[in-house]
């Protein structure tokens, strides 16, 4: 039976806008920051100053599923400055925005981090926004998460606790901005928020539909996973080239190849800029009937003399040190994008699936050796271009899959081919070849070894 789709971690949401209309609250303690949002700080004298309207009170540590009345403005929004004020012991996060905007806030462990949720926007921020921070926050990141949706994930330095997430309208000059203040708090408290949100999304978890058989319609189905996107820029070159816009724009190219094949169906996990968890790229393979899964990534690697295409397939132990390196910097995506990553117990054992997975991984290195055969007269190989590891997005157990690093984006000479439309298009032909012949070669043998019946009575 067939899983359904990933989903993103939603539950423990804080929903908020600028827009709802002014509400007495009773005076709560500020946060002292000398920061100059409208809402106010503590005096000097320690009064307390009132809570703005919009301001949240968090239950349990979490925020609450809806809040009744919010509505966010329609229309593009922009970010144009982030800053973090505070200390060790409390901590604000400010983000000023071109206007309203409805915002949810949810907490993750292993790392500790604070996601903030928001609508789709553009992010004007300088390049080297959010490498460092300060107090309670260690960095943070941000960027496209969905379709329609933006993300900002805080990296926290322990257990934190979200004393206040509010928005701020744009009043007397000042432009709408977004506040998440974090205090600190005890692991015991923080893992009790955090219990509360996947209690709630296991519950809504409970109500998704499988998906259904597989079509009848004789189509080979191919899944094409460009790496990393939105948040998750993946390699960055010296130059400032980004992995996640190489693979993409590879994948595209390759899937046009592809689809001239009326026998194949190609379908990509993600079309623009947007970010998919991992475990949600297997699903997605999976709910699609996918016949074959080939993940598209353009690493890094310490080393300019490091360069060249690989393949990878899956394997618990990896081929060497450098392998298993690089697994482990793709299995950090999910982390790097704020995404629940929940331990991975891998408690199927029943004997049958288990046969599946290991006729799976036998496809999946079959295919390895047929690309590598296609690429290496046009195409520049790794030493070793047959390399195995434990990779996350390669571990569907009915589904052959590959992940093809096209070349290491921190070799320059690797970063000019990549960017290259004429050897973007002969490595896309030849990667076709051997997926038809991956094709070819598997019905082939499965004709051969399908049982001949024969009628009562035949001779």
């Amino acid at each position: 039976m067939r899983r359904g789709a990933g989903r993103l971690l939603v539950a423990g949401l804080l929903v908020l806008s600028a827009a709802w209309p002014a509400q007495a609250q009773a005076p709560a303690t500020r946060l002292a920051l000398n920061e100059d949002v409208a809402e106010g700080a503590a005096s000097a004298d320690g009064a307390a100053t009132p809570a703005l309207s919009g301001d949240a009170v968090l239950k349990d540590g979490i925020a609450p599923d809806e809040a009744a009345g919010a509505s966010a403005v329609a229309g593009p929004i922009a970010a144009r400055e982030a800053r973090v004020v505070g200390d060790d012991a409390r901590t604000r996060f400010i983000m000023d925005l071109s206007g309203p905007a409805a915002v949810s806030v949810f907490m993750l462990d292993e790392p500790y981090r604070v996601v903030v949720d928001l609508p789709e926007m553009h992010f004007e921020l300088p390049a080297e926004t959010g490498k460092t921070g300060k107090g309670l926050i260690s960095a943070f990141r941000y960027g496209l998460i969905s379709a329609g949706k933006s993300r900002i994930v805080l990296d926290a330095t322990g257990p934190v606790a979200v004393d206040k997430a509010f928005v701020l309208p744009a009043e007397k000059g000042q432009p709408a901005r977004v506040v998440v203040d974090l205090v600190r708090s005890t692991r015991t408290a923080f893992l009790e928020t955090l219990r509360v949100s996947r209690d709630r999304l296991s519950e809504a978890q409970k109500a998704e539909a499988m998906p259904g058989p597989a079509p009848n319609d004789g189509k080979l189905r191919i899944v094409l996973d460009p790496g990393h996107g939105g948040i998750d820029s993946g390699a960055i070159a010296k130059s400032g080239t980004l992995e996640k816009h190489i693979v993409l724009a590879f994948a595209k190219q390759l899937r046009e190849k592809l689809a001239a094949n009326p026998r194949y169906e190609v379908i990509m996990t993600r079309t623009d800029d947007s970010f998919m968890p991992l475990r949600g790229r297997v699903q997605f393979a999976r709910q699609k009937h996918a016949d074959l899964f080939v993940s598209i990534h353009a690493d890094s690697f310490s080393g300019a003399d490091i360069r060249g295409a690989t393949v990878y397939t899956l394997s618990e132990r990896a081929s060497d040190q450098m392998a298993a390196s690089i697994a482990e910097s793709e299995n950090k995506s999910d982390i790097l994008a704020g995404v629940d990553v929940p331990e991975d117990t891998d408690e199927v054992s029943d004997i049958l699936i288990d046969l599946a997975r290991r006729e799976t991984k036998n496809f999946a290195v079959v295919f390895a050796r047929n690309l590598i055969k296609e690429l290496k007269p046009d195409v520049r190989l790794f030493k070793r271009p047959h390399q195995q590891a434990g990779f996350m997005v390669l571990k569907a157990p009915d589904v052959p899959s590959a992940l093809v690093e096209l070349g290491y984006l921190s070799n320059p000479d690797d970063e000019k081919l990549l960017t290259s439309p004429a050897w973007r298009d002969k490595t896309a032909v030849a990667i076709g070849r051997a997926i038809d012949e991956f094709f070819r070669s598997r019905v082939a043998n499965m004709a051969a070894s399908a049982p001949v019946t024969t009628s009562v009575g035949e001779p």
